[in-house]
Formats: C-alpha cells, sequence, structure tokens
C-alpha cells in the first residue's frame, strides 16, 4: 500500500531509494519468517494463543510505522510488522485445514486464496488513492485500523479449531521436525515450489507492469490502474471458478490446469514479443490469461498441500506460505535489474518462473496420483 508514497517517504525521512526500498525487504523478511516460526508452534499451542497477539501487535506496529523519526526505525518496525502480521495469513490457512474436510475444503480455500491473491496487487492501487489525499504516514493508520478490525473477528469470530487433544506434544522439537518430514515428502515439496514459482511470477508483475505499460506502451496512470483492475479481476475470477469446479474435478487437475494456462499465456506473450508482434492489447491478453492460470493454482496448490500435511497443519502453512513469499520477493527487483525499456524481461523472468513452476508440478507434485503416506508418518511423530 505504501509503494506509491516511496519518493515523499524518502524525502520526508532524508532517506536514499535503497534505505526506502530495504523497508519493504525488511517486511517481506519478517513476513517468511514469523510464517516459518508460527506456523509450526501453532500445531502445539493452539491456533488462537498466536492468533490474537499476532493480530494485535499488527495494528500496534503499523501505528509505530506511521510515527517513526527516521527511516532505520522505519525497517526495524517494518520487519517486526511483518513476523506480527505473518499469524493472520499462516494460521488462516491452518484454521481452514482444521475446521473442513472433503470437498468442502477447496470451497473455503477458493475464497482464502481470492483475498491473499488480490490483496498484493490492489494494494498499490489502494495506497495511491490514499496518497492522493495525504501522506505516507497515513498509510499506516489505516493499516493499524485494519489490524484492530482483524483482532476484533479474531476474538469474537474465530474459535479454537485445534483442541488440545489433537495438538503435536513433545515441545519445539517435535513441532519441528514435522517441517523436515514435509519436505521430505515429494508430493508435498511439489506442492509447495509450484505455489512458490507462481507467486515469483505474480510478483514479477506486480514489480513491472506499472514499467511495461506507462513507460514502453505510454498508458495514463489511469489507464494502468484500468489495466491492473482488470487482470485482478481475472484472479478472482479464477478463484471462484476453482471453488466451482472442485465440485466436479479433482483438485489436481484443476491445479494442473491452471499450471497449463499461465504457461500458454506467457509462451504466446514472449513469442510475440521476440517476433515484434505484440501491441497493448495483445501485452495486456496474454498477463490476463497468465494471472488467470497463477489465480486457480493458488486455491488449488493450498488445497493439495495443507490436504497432504493436515496432520501438521500449522507447519504445512507455514511452508506453503513462507517459501511462496520467500521467492516472490526474491523475483520481485529482478525485473528491474534486467530491464531494457521493453516488457521482454518481465515476460521472461515470469515465464522461467512459470516453467519452473510446470517441472516442480510434473516431476515432483504429480497430482494424478494417490498420496496418503505422508498423514501417516507424520502422526507417527506425534506420537512418538
Amino acid at each position: 500500500m505504501y509503494v506509491p508514497g516511496f519518493p515523499e517517504l524518502g524525502r520526508t525521512l532524508h532517506a536514499s531509494d535503497s534505505a526506502v526500498q530495504l523497508s519493504m525487504t525488511a517486511f517481506l523478511a519478517g513476513l517468511v519468517l514469523g510464517q516459518l516460526v508460527i506456523g509450526p508452534l501453532s500445531d502445539g499451542l493452539g491456533r488462537r494463543r498466536l492468533l490474537l497477539p499476532g493480530t494485535a501487535l499488527f495494528a500496534v506496529l503499523s501505528l509505530a510505522c506511521a510515527l517513526v523519526p527516521n527511516v532505520q526505525m522505519l525497517i526495524a518496525a517494518r520487519f517486526l510488522q511483518g513476523v506480527a502480521g505473518a499469524a493472520g495469513m499462516v494460521l488462516a490457512q491452518a484454521v481452514v485445514t482444521d475446521w473442513f474436510h472433503g470437498p468442502e475444503l477447496p470451497r473455503y480455500f477458493s475464497m482464502l486464496s481470492m483475498v491473499m491473491g488480490l490483496a498484493p496487487v490492489t494494494a498499490p492501487v489502494l495506497g495511491g488513492a490514499i496518497l492522493s489525499v495525504t501522506s505516507w504516514r497515513a498509510v499506516f493508520v489505516v493499516l493499524a485500523f485494519f489490524g484492530v478490525l482483524l483482532f476484533l473477528a479474531a476474538l469474537f469470530g474465530v474459535r479454537e479449531s485445534l483442541p488440545p487433544q489433537r495438538r503435536r506434544q513433545g515441545g519445539v522439537t517435535i513441532t519441528f521436525r514435522a517441517m523436515g518430514r514435509l519436505l521430505g515428502h515429494r508430493a508435498f515439496l511439489g506442492c509447495m515450489l509450484t505455489l512458490a514459482f507462481s507467486s515469483a511470477a505474480l510478483f514479477s508483475y506486480i514489480a513491472g507492469s506499472s514499467f511495461v505499460f506507462e513507460n514502453h506502451y505510454a498508458v495514463s496512470a489511469t489507464r494502468y490502474s484500468l489495466i491492473f483492475a482488470t487482470n485482478a479481476a481475472g484472479m478472482l475470477l479464477a478463484g471462484w471458478s476453482f471453488g466451482t469446479l472442485s465440485r466436479k474435478l479433482s483438485v489436481g487437475s484443476l491445479l494442473t490446469a491452471g499450471v497449463a494456462v499461465a504457461l500458454a499465456g506467457m509462451l504466446l506473450q514472449v513469442a510475440l514479443l521476440a517476433g515484434d508482434g505484440a501491441g497493448l492489447a495483445g501485452t495486456w491478453a496474454c498477463l490476463f490469461v497468465t494471472l488467470f492460470g497463477i489465480g486457480m493454482v493458488f486455491p488449488a496448490g493450498m488445497t493439495l498441500g495443507q490436504s497432504l500435511g493436515r496432520k501438521a497443519s500449522g507447519a504445512a502453512s507455514a511452508l506453503l506460505g513462507g517459501v511462496e513469499f520467500l521467492l516472490g520477493a526474491l523475483a520481485s527487483p529482478l525485473v528491474g535489474v534486467f530491464s531494457t525499456g521493453s516488457p521482454l524481461p518481465m515476460a521472461v523472468i515470469m515465464l522461467s518462473a512459470i516453467l519452473c513452476a510446470a517441472l516442480a508440478l510434473l516431476f515432483l507434485a504429480r497430482p494424478w496420483k494417490t498420496h496418503d503416506t505422508l498423514p501417516r508418518a507424520l502422526e507417527s511423530l506425534g506420537s512418538a
């Protein structure tokens, strides 16, 4: 949300561009670390015990970000804000896995993924609207307000989903050993990497699309917002389609279809660019198709991954979400590093990421096979 305010933020805090960008990196680092710690711990401590303080601290730290006097304190506050915010992200998936089973699970993951997939692509638009009438500090005040609403929703609307008799015994060592078991399971690892590389493609789009459309195709900021919103609507439509189709088709089939659609969109985009035949309409259409495919991959990958790791759903959620954001954060700067003033670098980076997702799907996840050994292995670990 505060990305459009980077220039003003730098002037206000007398900070360099790299220092301002480091505040974003610090937040993403906190988000990854927080998920990898909070998720596994919740398998032993329960969900609410970590969800309530996490959302409360997110609100407090958001307000702290609004009040910082210098960029060094902003970087520190953003890191801690990421750690606290990770609680909501990782525990939402774990709670859904605790509560729902069978055909209900994909439907609820489709709703969850629509929120989690739409947020990073709509946040800059909302931030721009706030910055048009006030300063960057107000963005963090708005986030603090969101944090308060989240805390109240968790307090009154989210009951404990993991009763004591289902919690993992044996302390932190056993809890984190479950993560090792998950990483050692080929199908789960494949789901995790398919999600992570798809996230890398999405974050590359978020980082590079404004340069592609505004600089190369010379569209106005208003028209770019329309393009951005249309593509975001495509992801929303894909999430809704997954929830509907999952009643008739297997989750594995939908995951494969999502990767295939995203790959087809990017292959066509690179081919058009290489042949100098990609105009504004062609690039927009190819990106819409690609993001529709990614919007299908997210709920399908989360559903399949969480189903495989149901016996340690907190640890599974931590790995799926943590690695997803880690690769997304690493991919974001690549578009700027390799930019040549054309749409090709972004397209090649996105295509490379989706190709890696396809390889993870084909050789590791293999969703057309039945995988039932992981839950038994985790169950035996918990009783050890």
